[in-house]
């Protein structure tokens, strides 16, 4: 039986750069890698790919050289957010949504609305958006939190709205969505250390910065806890678990673009205001990968 859409593990893809442009022989060949290590859909210009320090021209090349070189081979989903309902909504008309099969839309962050105007911001969004919208609480970088009551009354509103990446750390709150949630409603986890116990209380599936680098093993471990098998996913959990950790020590996604690179997979390169992880995690997290590995 197919599982139903965005279920599973998503990859908040990294975007690999050169000095000043986009690294498009290393983005296709992570696309592949993740791809054939089993991830269940790859996620477009999230906040792991530095979509931020992009220009407009270069998110337009980024989105279509992603969709050309999945090829249908797994689903899309595009982060899409930002703190200007406006903005988003005109951007929403202009974008050419050809194999994308929704959008990931971020909490307004600076601006710090309350649950009124987050009401409003995700019912405009849904009205206008021509996939299934998937709403991202992280108060970690917004500055507010989209509260559970919030979150339900969107899930029973808004046909359209289908799902949230919760990323508030906050597992009473999580529980409230997953057991007030109407039929169909996704909650995929947006931290990576808090997946297994998420996926124990019935979340959905984990859209993840760590199956950038441990694809096979991220993907296997959300597989088993969905099906009930914790013997297994366990002791994956806890396997992945020191360089779960270990990346986001100087912030994302710096630490897993130095573990990617340790791995072979890309150059180590970001953009102001980001920078390069120091050299203590450097080799903290190639000691851990050589551990993981051996």
């Amino acid at each position: 039986m197919k599982q139903p859409l965005f279920t599973g593990t998503g990859v908040a893809l990294v975007t690999p750069f050169r000095k000043e442009t986009v690294d498009f022989t290393k983005l296709e060949a992570l696309i592949d890698h993740i791809i054939t290590s089993g991830v269940d859909y790859i996620v477009a210009l999230g906040t792991t790919s530095e979509a931020a320090t992009m220009t407009e021209n270069e998110r337009s090349a980024v989105q279509s050289f992603i969709v050309e070189s999945v090829a249908g081979r797994c689903p899309i989903m595009l982060g899409l957010g930002g703190n200007n309902t406006l903005n988003i909504t005109d951007t929403i008309a202009r974008t050419n949504f050809d194999g994308i099969s929704g959008i990931l839309s971020v909490t307004p962050y600076y601006n710090k609305p309350n649950q009124r105007g987050l009401l409003q911001h995700y019912r405009n969004i849904a009205e206008v958006s021509p996939v299934p919208v998937f709403m991202y609480n992280v108060p970690g970088r917004t500055g507010i939190n989209l509260s559970a009551e919030t979150t339900l009354t969107l899930a029973h509103e808004c046909p359209n709205i289908k799902g949230i990446k919760e990323a508030s750390g906050n597992l009473q709150q999580v529980m409230e969505i997953l057991r007030n949630r109407p039929d169909g409603f996704r909650v995929i986890s947006g931290d990576d250390a808090l997946t297994y116990p998420m996926l124990t209380l019935g979340a959905d599936g984990v859209i993840s910065v760590m199956a950038n680098a441990l694809p096979k093993e991220m993907s296997d471990m959300v597989r088993f806890a969905l099906k009930g098998d914790l013997k297994k996913a366990l002791p994956l959990h806890y396997r992945m678990l020191p360089l779960m950790n270990a990346i986001f020590e100087e912030g994302n996604p710096t630490g897993v673009k130095a573990l990617l690179e340790i791995q072979g997979l890309i150059t180590n390169i970001l953009r102001l205001p980001l920078v390069k992880a120091s050299k203590p995690l450097y080799n903290k997290l190639a000691a851990l990968n050589n551990e993981f590995r051996n």
